[in-house]
C-alpha cells in the first residue's frame, strides 16, 4: 500500500512538473508558489470562479497550483478534470492532451475517465480549426489525417468501453464524420493518380473507398473514377460492371450518361 502510494505521488509530482513546464502561460517555475498559504478549498474555488467567468488562464493556473500543493487532496481529482476543460477552452491543444493523458494514467478505472478520452478526442478533432472550421470541409480531406485518426481511436474507445456514457452518442456521430473524411481523403488520392495517368493505382484506391466506406458520400465519386480508370485501361467488362452498379444505386449520378457514352465507343 505504501509503495503504491509513493508510486502515485511520484506520478502526480512528475506530471505536475511536466505540465507546468510545457504550458505557454506559466509565469513562474513553481505553479504552486502564488498559492502558498491558501487552503486547498480556497485554491479550488478560485479556479472554479475563473472557470465560471471563462478566465481560462487563471483557471489553469489555479488548478495547476492546487495539484502541485495538494496532489492527494480532496479536490485533486476534480481539479484534474476541470483543468482539461480549461486548457481546451484556451485552445491549448498540447496541454489539453497532456492533462487528459495525466487523468487517464492516474485514474484508469475511474467513472470519469470516459470524459478524459472524449476531451482528448475533441482536441485532436479540432486541432486544425483553420481549415476544418467545425464544419464539413472537403478541403480537409486533402490534408494529413493523423489528428482525426487519433480522435477516431479515442471516440471508438468510448463506444467500445463506455457505451452507456453520456459522451457515447456524440462520439458515435463524430466517428461517422471522420470515416467520411477518411473516405474523401482516399478519393482525393485516387483522383491524384488518375490525373497522372496511373489508372491501375487510381482504380485500386477508388475500390478501397467502395469496399471499406460503403456508407460514405465519397462512394459515388469513387465508382465513377473506377469506371473511368477501367475505360482508360481498356477493361470493358470491368467498366461495364461498375457502370451497372452506378445505374442501380446512383441513377441520378451526373457523370453516368458520359460514362455510358464512352463505354459505347470501346
Amino acid at each position: 500500500m505504501i509503495k503504491r502510494r509513493l508510486h502515485l505521488f511520484a506520478l502526480l509530482t512528475a506530471a505536475a512538473l511536466l505540465l507546468s513546464a510545457c504550458s505557454k502561460d506559466v509565469a513562474v517555475d513553481d505553479p504552486g508558489a502564488p498559492y502558498k498559504g491558501k487552503t486547498e478549498k480556497q485554491i479550488y474555488l478560485g479556479g472554479r470562479h475563473a472557470l465560471f467567468h471563462q478566465d481560462w488562464d487563471q483557471c489553469t493556473k489555479h488548478f495547476e497550483g492546487l495539484l502541485t500543493l495538494y496532489p492527494f487532496g480532496q479536490y485533486a481529482k476534480n481539479a484534474q478534470l476541470d483543468i482539461i476543460y480549461c486548457y481546451y477552452k484556451n485552445d491549448d491543444v498540447g496541454m489539453t492532451l497532456a492533462s487528459a493523458d495525466r487523468f487517464i494514467q492516474l485514474y484508469p478505472m475511474d467513472k470519469d475517465v470516459a470524459y478524459a478520452y472524449y476531451m482528448r478526442g475533441l482536441s485532436e478533432f479540432y486541432r486544425n480549426r483553420s481549415f476544418l472550421d467545425q464544419h464539413y470541409d472537403t478541403d480537409y480531406a486533402q490534408r494529413g489525417l493523423d489528428d482525426v485518426q487519433k480522435s477516431f481511436l479515442d471516440f471508438q474507445h468510448i463506444i467500445s468501453d463506455y457505451p452507456h456514457s453520456k459522451y457515447a452518442p456524440d462520439a458515435r456521430r463524430r466517428m461517422v464524420y471522420i470515416r467520411n473524411i477518411i473516405a474523401l481523403h482516399n478519393l482525393e488520392i485516387a483522383k491524384f493518380y488518375f490525373e497522372r495517368h496511373s489508372y491501375v493505382a487510381a482504380a485500386n484506391r477508388a475500390n478501397l473507398v467502395v469496399q471499406h466506406f460503403q456508407q460514405s458520400t465519397a462512394v459515388p465519386g469513387a465508382l465513377v473514377l473506377m469506371a473511368m480508370s477501367y475505360q482508360r485501361l481498356g477493361l470493358k467488362s470491368a467498366a461495364a460492371h461498375t457502370i451497372n452498379v452506378i445505374k442501380l444505386n446512383y441513377p441520378s449520378e451526373p457523370d453516368l450518361q458520359r460514362l455510358i457514352a464512352v463505354q459505347s465507343t470501346l
